[in-house]
């Protein structure tokens, strides 16, 4: 009889990614289908919530052969999280856009709620910022929710395909905004002060369901079980075994995660829930940039030519005292600060586009340095940090975080591993393997070592926090008044 296996669906943010996993955890094939979004107005950041359903159905369909369907003995889902969706109750029909957790409409109305930040961050665990999805629901239901209505995270829509009960994964609740971090239930306090109905919220589960059965998913036959789900960034923490002592993960993607498990508290980070195995929810700590990847992109879209070609020529240069803090919609963690500005500094008439290249990589890796800093100060010791994500790629990024953060990173061999993640719970619902042998599994393809001394670090982080100052304006305010007070009677000029 043949092996089975295990389909991972990673439904992300530009695309969804299908892979197809055999009973040693050994990709067998994968396929992708591409999902675009849309920014009718600045700040907004939508999708449409029947594409992205049906770029999971195209990429499945291209992932898998009617002969391997019949094999196929579960299936795991990791997915975008804080992205919202609002849809009819009885027909499933999506009554308004997918709201990305890119999307910043609510910025204003997050000012408005200020005096209540820290009582939301002591239950929620997480900072007042338009990212997560509460003051998105409230958006939502009051633009079209009329009727009997459901809301949910994407993992939520995607279920919702199956029929079925209206449910919501723990580790994904716990980003909403909406759930008590440590109840691990929906938050009266918080429905009320974000003003959502608990009626219109999903049943949470465990990270191991119960889940609808797949329906409508060619060519899986119907009733397949859908056996775990797991938020991307968490589902990507799974894939390292992350649940050992001292190691953190960071995922470069469009933005970056920066993610250990641990329950302790900082002001420059989230709490949540990291994965509910069954026995459990078990705490994380996270800090969340909003572009990483996507500065590269910019860059490239700038410019017009191709990323690819932008970090071949980063390759081969530094970036020439260009510092560049891409604080597109503001910066995350660990500032937190909705109102930070992009800036560029330090370039001049010979700076050339290598340059411009090679600051966008010290940008990535000058903010997971920054957020790994406060993981290490609310979780304990880092002892490696695995990195993983497209932007990995970039050998030139992977040296330039070891040799600005004094740390060894581990790059992994897979790029795919929010989908290897998703598949690796699934697999050990369904029996497949055990926790140890997913720790002995090797996902790291290669380590770097810092090069750097601590007089270069020092250089470049003093360029890098000159720099975020003069990108968040209470720092640059701040700044400009001390020095008025130093030197009184003179004038400053601005630049």
């Amino acid at each position: 009889m043949a092996s089975p296996l295990i389909l991972a669906v990673d439904q992300g943010t530009s695309s969804t990614k299908a892979l197809l996993v055999d009973g040693e955890g050994r990709v067998v094939s994968r396929a992708s289908a591409p999902l675009a979004e849309t920014q009718p107005r600045p700040g907004w950041v939508e999708q449409d919530p029947e594409e992205l359903w049906q770029s999971v159905r195209r990429a499945v369909a291209a992932c898998v052969t009617p002969d391997q369907a019949r094999r196929v003995a579960g299936v795991g889902i990791s997915n975008q999280r804080e992205s919202l969706v609002l849809w009819e109750r009885r027909t499933g029909k999506p009554l308004g856009p997918l709201l990305s957790w890119q999307d910043q409409r609510t910025a204003d109305r997050c000012r408005e709620l200020a005096a209540e930040a820290e009582l939301v961050r002591s239950v929620s665990g997480m900072p007042l910022d338009p990212m997560f999805s509460a003051l998105k629901a409230r958006w939502l239901l009051d633009a079209y929710g009329r009727g009997e209505v459901c809301l949910g995270t994407v993992d939520s829509w995607l279920l919702s395909r199956f029929g079925g009960e209206h449910v919501i994964e723990a580790g994904n609740a716990s980003r909403t905004q909406l759930l008590g971090v440590e109840t691990a239930r929906w938050d009266p306090g918080l429905l009320e002060l974000f003003g959502v109905p608990a009626g219109v919220l999903p049943r949470v589960v465990s990270s191991f369901g119960p889940f609808p059965a797949v329906r409508d998913l060619a060519p899986l036959p119907d009733g397949v079980p859908v056996l775990a789900v797991l938020g991307d960034s968490h589902a990507a923490m799974f894939a390292h075994a992350g649940w050992r002592p001292g190691v953190v993960k960071a995922t470069y993607g469009t933005g970056s995660s920066v993610m250990a498990i641990g329950g302790g508290r900082s002001a420059a980070l989230c709490r949540s829930i990291a994965w509910d195995l069954g026995d459990g929810p078990v705490p994380a700590v996270e800090g969340n940039i909003r572009a990483t990847g996507r500065a590269v992109t910019w860059l490239s879209e700038l410019l017009g030519v191709p990323a690819e070609t932008l970090l071949a020529e980063a390759e081969g240069t530094d970036a020439g005292g260009v510092t560049f803090v891409p604080a597109f919609g503001g910066l995350g963690a660990p500032w937190w600060e909705p109102d930070a500005t992009p800036v560029v500094t330090g370039f001049s008439l010979g700076t050339r586009r290598a340059q411009l290249a090679a600051a966008a990589l010290e940008a990535v890796a000058f903010q997971v340095e920054d957020v790994v800093t406060a993981v290490e100060e609310a979780a304990g010791q880092v002892r490696v940090l695995m990195a993983d994500g497209g932007l990995t790629r970039s050998a030139r990024l992977m040296r330039l975080q070891a040799d600005l953060s004094g740390r060894v990173v581990a790059r992994s061999g897979e790029h795919d591993l929010s989908a290897l993640g998703a598949a690796d719970a699934a697999g050990l619902a369904a029996g497949l393997w055990t926790t140890e042998e997913l720790e002995r599994r090797p996902r790291q393809a290669e380590e770097f070592r810092p090069a750097a001394d601590d007089s270069y670090r020092r250089a470049r982080h003093a360029s890098w926090r000159a720099a975020v100052r003069r990108a968040r304006p209470c720092e640059e305010s701040q700044a400009a008044r001390e020095e008025s007070r130093a030197r009184p009677g003179e004038e400053r000029s601005s630049t």
